[in-house]
């Protein structure tokens, strides 16, 4: 027998040089719906705290997105072809109305996180009063015994008065709604020839005022009404020569009086006493 026959079989074994086969990504997706899962959980339990009228700030912010609150009736969306095919729905006049409290709520709160704030203007809260009523956003500047924001007797407003009055007209001309400034007087008389009475000064201090808003950001085309109403309606009712009654009233509209024909009549303005 031959030898070789006997001889051990030897096996070779190659390794190849490589990289192991491939994952796939279906784990970053996964991953992405689970943090976009966290993230709307957070923002639920963020919202479920908040005040009530955060949350109607958010919900108007939501129902009208484009800023058209103050529009009414139906539009057609700009563009051609399908997209131009969707109609709004009309909005009711109710609805015009909420949207609109709801930035006049958001515009308040802004106006009192900058007094809040700045230490400076913090020293003025206590002689401001912001309140929305039926007519709309009623920001008043009120005067003390000495002269707060406007000297005593004087037409124009002192720093402060002319700091905050720049304040309210770069945020109230932030929204497109019409604005109705007042000047009210106490009951006092002016010592001279009759020639400068309550009337003028009450009216003189409205227009500083309109002036200084329209300056800093309030539109021109946004005052619907200027007006001077002297002594002849008292925020203290009991006592017309209270320092209190002297004032300057700014109102942001919910209506613009132009447009329903309240102002056809002139206002009065400067006269005789």
């Amino acid at each position: 027998m031959r030898k070789d026959r006997h001889a051990p079989v030897q096996i070779t074994i190659a390794k190849r040089n490589g990289h192991a086969a491939p994952h796939g990504g279906a784990w970053k997706v996964a991953l992405a719906d689970f943090m976009t899962a966290m993230f709307c959980l957070f923002l639920v339990l963020w919202l479920t705290n908040q005040s009530s009228d955060m949350k109607s700030a958010i919900a108007g912010y939501f129902q009208d997105p484009l800023g058209r609150a103050s529009e009414q009736g139906s539009s057609i969306l700009p563009g051609e072809g399908a997209r131009a095919a969707l109609v709004e729905r009309a909005a009711t006049q109710e609805e015009v109305m909420n949207l609109r409290r709801d930035r006049l709520m958001v515009a308040a709160k802004r106006i009192e996180g900058q007094l809040d704030a700045d230490p400076i203007l913090q020293a003025l809260r206590h002689h401001i009063e912001i309140q929305l009523t039926e007519d709309g956003l009623r920001i008043e500047l009120l005067e003390d015994s000495t002269g707060y924001f406007f000297e005593r007797s004087q037409p124009t407003p002192n720093v402060r008065g002319t700091q905050i009055l720049a304040l309210l007209g770069a945020e109230l001309g932030r929204l497109p709604l019409p604005v109705r400034v007042e000047g009210h007087t106490d009951a006092y008389q002016f010592k001279s020839d009759g020639t400068y009475s309550n009337w003028e000064l009450s009216a003189d201090r409205a227009n500083a005022a309109r002036r200084i808003m329209t300056m800093s950001g309030l539109a021109p085309d946004q005052i619907a009404q200027v007006t001077a109403l002297a002594d002849r309606n008292p925020r203290v009712a009991g006592n017309r020569y209270a320092s209190a009654n002297r004032r300057v009233t700014i109102t942001m509209l919910l209506r613009d009086p132009r447009e329903s024909g309240e102002a056809t009549t002139p206002p009065r303005q400067a006269g005789p006493g």
